[in-house]
């Protein structure tokens, strides 16, 4: 998001206008969902995208015709064949498209979204339309950053790990625009290696963290913030976990896995995930039972780690492990089986 919104401000700098075209809804089967976006220059190209194929030709079209215009608007795409609105596709749902304008006069507005990109902190866009219009917009973190002529109470609901639109009049639409929280990866072997640029690639910071010097190397993790070589016996001496951070055990054996867990499931980690087999996840288990770590912390274990995808490689295992996280920030979690091999 942060790569669209600086290629819009570059744009307002140089004294042009750009037409960012958001998904605000979906149903059925569609290419893209809520929050998928594509800027629209006046020259007639574009960045992002809402999908492909007549959907993507529809919004850049009605972009272009923003453009001429200077009126934003809200318009819905059937692709059904048959339905009203058909535009052609054959996929069986519905989108529903939001046009605004982005003139040089708002450049504060566009620069505040790019600055909050930075900052680890949860934060959403909040859009008030009315009419199709948009008549309120803000960047919320704890509170609004500026006044909305709606209730708070109406926003605070929509407030989660997806885009949300509340049709009526007026129309809400909220989007999340920083997700806090860190990839912690306690082991710096070649599963590690192939999962830090994914996570990174999906938005997580990620730290790496090792006891052997020769793999806790930053060479290795070019796509990390940091790369620890310390002992796991104390990690509260190398770092602090908060509540929106997702850890990911890797170690090179048992003994590290164990010793590791039983700190990191004393904090609030919104996730935390082990890589092993199912012989190895039990025997960890009953050790951390063992050690006195409560039966609600050890239900919040994700291990073996990864989506069931029949991984095999360490780039495939990276895969399922990052898809199943994914899915937890997302709210959407589903049956996960036996993803990954014995470490």
């Amino acid at each position: 998001m942060k790569e669209l919104f600086s290629a819009i401000l570059s744009r307002l700098d140089a004294g042009e206008n750009a037409v960012l075209c958001c998904i605000l809804a979906s149903s059925g089967s569609t290419p893209r969902g809520a929050g998928a976006k594509m800027a629209v220059f006046a020259d007639g190209t574009a960045l992002g995208t809402v999908g492909g194929g007549a959907v993507e030709q529809h919004a850049a079209a009605q972009a272009m015709a923003v453009h001429e215009n200077g009126r934003g608007c809200v318009k819905g795409y059937s692709l059904a064949p048959g339905e009203a609105g058909d535009i052609g596709m054959i996929c069986g749902g519905n989108v529903t498209v939001y046009f605004r304008l982005f003139a040089p006069a708002d450049r504060a507005e566009v620069q505040g979204i790019i600055d909050q990109c930075g900052v680890s902190r949860d934060s959403w866009l909040v859009y008030v339309l009315r009419g199709g219009e948009l008549t309120d917009f803000t960047v919320w973190t704890d509170a609004p950053a500026r006044p909305l002529s709606i209730d708070a109470s109406l926003v605070r609901p929509l407030l989660g790990a997806r885009a949300v639109y509340r049709k009526g009049d007026p129309a809400i639409y909220v989007e999340p625009l920083v997700r806090c929280g860190r990839a912690l990866i306690f082991g710096a072997g070649h599963v590690a290696r192939a999962l830090a640029p994914v996570l990174s690639g999906i938005g997580l910071p990620v730290l790496v963290f090792d006891d052997r010097a020769p793999l806790a190397d930053p060479a290795f993790f070019p796509t990390a913030e940091q790369v620890v070589c310390a002992p796991f016996s104390d990690l509260s001496q190398t770092v602090s976990i908060g509540e929106g951070d997702a850890v990911i055990v890797m170690t090179p054996g048992h003994e590290a896995d164990f010793e590791v867990l039983a700190q990191v499931l004393c904090t609030p980690a919104d996730y935390v995930g082990c890589i092993g087999s199912r012989h190895k996840v039990a025997r960890t288990k009953e050790r951390l039972r063992q050690a006195g770590i409560g039966e609600q912390d050890i239900a919040r274990l994700h291990s073996p780690i990864g989506l069931n995808i029949g991984a095999e490689t360490p780039a495939e295992i990276a895969i399922s492990i990052a898809a199943e996280l994914i899915a937890h920030r997302a709210g959407y979690e589903r049956d996960i089986g036996w993803a990954t091999a014995e470490s």
